[in-house]
Order: C-alpha cells, then structure tokens, then sequence
C-alpha cells in the first residue's frame, strides 16, 4: 500500500514537473515561490493592518508571525528531520529526469513548510478578514495554492510533501484564528 502510495506520487510529481513544463511556468513558477517576490504583500499587510486596526492591527500581525513560526518549527524541525525523506531533486532515482528550475537545497521534503506556512497565513487571514471581505476566502486560497504548486513544479517537493503541508498549514491557522478571538481586544 505505501509503495503504491510513494509510487503514485512520483508519478503525479513527473506529470507536473515534466509534463507541465512550458516557459512562462518556467519563468513565473520559481518567482512565486520566492519569499522575496512576496514582500510587497507582506508590507502591506503590515500597513493596512496598523492603519485600518490600530492596536487590534498589532494582534491580527502577531496571528501572522504565531502562525509562521508555527508552521515553520512543526514542519521543517519536527517533522521533516523525523519523517526524512529525500527531496525529489536530490532523489538519485529521478536525476535523469529532474529539471533544475532552482537550487535544490540539502533539506527534506516532507512535509512542505512552505505549503504549511502559507496556508496557515491564508486560513488565519480568512478567519479574521471574512465576515467583512468575503472575497478573501478564495483569494487566500488561490495564493497558497500557487505558492504549493510552485514547490511541486520546480522539483523540490512531491504533490504528497505539499498535500500534507496544506492540511498542517490548514489546522495550525485555524488553532491560531480560535487563539486570536480568544485574546484579542474588543473592539
């Protein structure tokens, strides 16, 4: 069953990966999962936040980095030196067919921190943005799942690394929503 499991995976991660390949992805998908191409929406979010909600602004940026940090110490320190598994561009079975679209990295795959992170940021965003922006729903998850896909397709991750990691990302941004409504100031 998991050789079944593992072999799909590498299957769903060449179709992606070769299969997908095209210059615009190939020029677009290594930018969207690069942390620096998404520092204008993070300092506006900062901005907006501190502008729109004064102190309570502060809360909804400390919910962001909670969240972050969260994601960041369970996937990438817990899990991933626990689980160890090869990412698939340093995998010595896939070499022949990897396309190098970034540098790979020595660090393990699964699960995906960046999925972890990003839909844990977006599920927070929608907890607290929805009632009075609805439009956040899908929008928040349309950009996590670019950002997911992106890891999948430029080889650093199997679809499995990123699937896992969106539903880590998922419960950690809903633990950090109930949190933020427990300690926030009433406004």
């Amino acid at each position: 069953m998991m050789h079944d499991l593992l072999q799909f995976d590498t299957e769903l991660f060449l179709k992606i990966h070769r299969g997908l390949s095209n210059g615009f992805f190939d020029w677009i998908m290594p930018l969207l999962r690069n942390r620096f191409f998404w520092s204008p929406l993070y300092l506006f979010i900062v901005i907006f936040c501190i502008k729109q909600y004064k102190k309570a602004g502060l809360y909804i940026i400390g919910g962001v980095l909670v969240t972050f940090a969260m994601g960041d110490i369970i996937a990438s320190r817990i899990i991933k030196p626990n689980v160890a598994r090869v990412r698939p561009c340093n995998e010595v079975r896939l070499a022949d067919q990897i396309i190098h679209r970034v540098p790979c990295g020595s660090g393990k795959s699964f699960p995906s921190a960046h999925a972890t992170n990003h839909f844990g940021i977006a599920v927070f965003l929608i907890g607290v943005f929805y009632r009075k922006w609805k439009a956040i729903l899908p929008i928040g998850i349309l950009w996590a799942a670019v950002i997911s896909f992106a890891q999948v397709y430029v080889g650093v991750h199997y679809p499995i690394d990123v699937f896992c990691g969106m539903l880590l990302g998922i419960a950690i941004g809903l633990f950090t929503t109930f949190i933020y409504y427990k300690v926030k100031p009433i406004s």
